[in-house]
């Protein structure tokens, strides 16, 4: 699409290529936060029992300090609290999550709400463009010329086009996201389940011991 055409597009479709601007960069951002946030949780939690299990806790806590991370997070969290009873601990651990959760969402509406308005927007400078094209051949009865009805015309698919191609990669992007949040969130669930039983059951042989 050269200038010629995204200047006939007018000022609509300056504002859906914005949008598509901006969709991209929250894409890239939250991808890259994401692929950092994600790390092999099975083996980060073996190392993290064998030093609990040799009373190593400072060494643990710099441990997921130094690990990126929502799991390494919670983690840190269910240590901290590891004296709580299980049902408290549970729900430490559990607002802890839904922080996380808040957190790896953010900046998501954005793309969400670029891939909405993005076709509504093309949608708009469709019927801008054929009122255009209405009142030339009003304002120019009986004699319309085809080049003035051309370059509504032109507008009126431009604008189409322009919102399809950015609401179909955001949206694709989207679900794609998503997609690496639920992994994410899953492994989160498993490595709360791992070191909550893992710090009940030592808990519990501590107390038996006294």
């Amino acid at each position: 699409m050269n200038f010629d055409l995204l200047r006939m597009g007018g000022p609509v479709l300056w504002i859906i290529f914005a949008g598509g601007v901006l969709g991209f960069g929250v894409f890239i951002e939250r991808a890259l936060h994401l692929h950092r946030a994600r790390i092999k949780y099975d083996d980060f939690l073996k190392g993290i029992t064998n030093n609990l299990g040799r009373k190593n806790v400072d060494e643990v806590l710099e441990l997921c300090d130094d690990t990126p991370g929502p799991v390494a997070h919670i983690v840190k969290t269910a240590i901290l609290h590891r004296d709580e009873s299980k049902s408290n601990l549970w729900d430490i651990v559990d607002n802890a999550a839904k922080g996380e959760v808040s957190r790896m969402e953010r900046r998501l509406v954005v793309l969400a709400t670029v891939a909405q308005l993005a076709p509504l927007l093309g949608l708009l400078g469709t019927v801008l463009s054929m009122v255009d094209s209405l009142l030339v051949m009003q304002s120019n009865a009986p004699l319309i010329y085809s080049a003035d009805m051309m370059t509504a015309f032109m507008r009126a698919l431009i604008t189409t086009v322009a919102g399809l191609m950015v609401a179909i990669p955001c949206y694709a992007g989207f679900t794609l996201l998503i997609i690496k949040m639920d992994r994410l969130v899953l492994d989160m669930d498993r490595a709360a389940s791992e070191i909550v039983a893992f710090l009940t059951t030592a808990k519990n042989h501590s107390d038996k011991n006294l």
